[in-house]
């Protein structure tokens, strides 16, 4: 199964890694490889995480308050969001024309 990145969503995740590297060396590329789990377990369970619409679901990461929001398309995972999971929980909608 093939990831892709929709390009504001691979923003949002190159800005949280900056950010984390910023409050503490090392801190971004933990976060880094804790979304890398988390795509994994994604990949090998597609449909097992929290549905937010019809085609989109959520899974949250392990060791940070974040999530991936993503689609299964097929055989692509498409990355809507990398969030922060007390952020405006909606926000990720307004990126697939859906209300928020």
């Amino acid at each position: 199964m093939r990831i892709e990145f929709l390009e504001v969503a691979r923003a949002e995740y190159r800005a949280t890694v900056d950010y984390y590297d910023g409050e503490s060396p090392g801190l971004g590329g933990r976060f880094a490889n804790e979304i890398a789990r988390t795509l994994a377990r994604i990949v090998a369970f597609p449909d097992a995480w929290q549905k937010l619409s019809r085609r989109t679901r959520r899974c949250r990461t392990e060791r940070f308050p974040s999530g991936v929001v993503y689609q299964k398309r097929g055989d692509l995972i498409l990355v809507v969001a990398v969030m922060h999971l007390r952020r405006e929980p909606g926000y990720w909608g307004k990126r697939l024309g859906l209300e928020s």
